[in-house]
């Protein structure tokens, strides 16, 4: 069992996860970002005419410049459907990738965890450190909710958030892990779960918080969130099952192997 075995089999799940992302994100995501766009259009539609004339010439200067719609590079029917299944696809190996070196580098190191389990542990800590916990604090947005001049500041604070999860994460594995010998499996986990639920909460508390719906529909900003999250946890459910069964096999086979060798050996 190396890394890449574990690499291949993680790629392997994540195209699958991939595959099942697209499937959600179509059918119950892609319907209500429509809906969005539209309302957008719709309050772009609604300013004032005479918006338009702000950028003519002033004081008796000739008017020389002429407005005209800018087209999308990217068509809307494609990025619904070739773009949406190509980020998909992708997202779905790199975390796939990167959730089966993690597994590998921490078999035989969490207790007496076998790789399956081990590799379900990862997905887990995985999916509420990367998916869940940064969600709950800047959830997803949809088209015409957001002011466009602060998506720098509000990315930031976004993946800030996001690198206090995974790093009070890592610290509570470690922590639980250090306990395990010593206090049991009870104390451990219940020191480990404290720790990344108090740490991330303060985090969450002091960090600012964004308010800039306006007078978006609370339905529709509601169906687009949990269509959001169900796409991150087929994601990230997908990618846990799948790579746990491939490693749940990998490490079978291997047991076989050693087994061989040692009847092998002792004729």
């Amino acid at each position: 069992m190396t890394a890449r075995t574990f690499l291949v089999r993680g790629l392997l799940a994540g195209l699958i996860a991939g595959l099942a992302a697209f499937g959600v994100a179509y059918f119950v995501a892609e319907p209500h970002v429509q809906t969005a766009i539209e309302l957008e259009e719709a309050g772009a539609a609604a300013a004032p005419a005479d918006t338009a004339e702000e950028t003519h010439s002033h004081d008796g200067e000739e008017a020389g410049h002429s407005h005209e719609d800018e087209s999308t590079v990217v068509s809307r029917h494609t990025q619904r459907t070739w773009g949406l299944v190509t980020g998909s696809l992708g997202v779905g190996a790199a975390l796939g990738g990167l959730v089966a070196l993690v597994s590998a580098g921490v078999v035989g190191r969490l207790g007496r965890l076998t790789p399956g389990q081990s590799t379900a542990l990862v997905a887990f800590l995985g999916f509420v450190s990367v998916a869940i916990v940064p969600f709950l604090k800047y959830p997803a947005s949809p088209p015409a909710v957001g002011n466009t001049e602060t998506i720098g500041s509000r990315t930031g604070l976004y993946f800030l958030y996001l690198l206090i999860s995974v790093a009070v994460a890592v610290a509570s594995v470690v922590l639980a892990n250090r306990l395990w010998s010593d206090r049991g499996a009870y104390v451990a986990v219940l020191a480990g779960g404290a720790l990344f639920l108090v740490v991330t909460v303060v985090a969450g508390q002091l960090l600012p918080t964004i308010n800039e719906l306006g007078d978006f529909p609370a339905d529709t900003l509601w169906y687009f969130r949990r269509a959001a999250i169900l796409t991150q946890a087929t994601m990230w459910g997908v990618i846990g099952v799948a790579l746990v069964g491939l490693t749940r096999s990998l490490h079978q086979r291997d047991l076989a192997d050693a087994e061989r060798r040692k009847l092998a050996a002792s004729l």
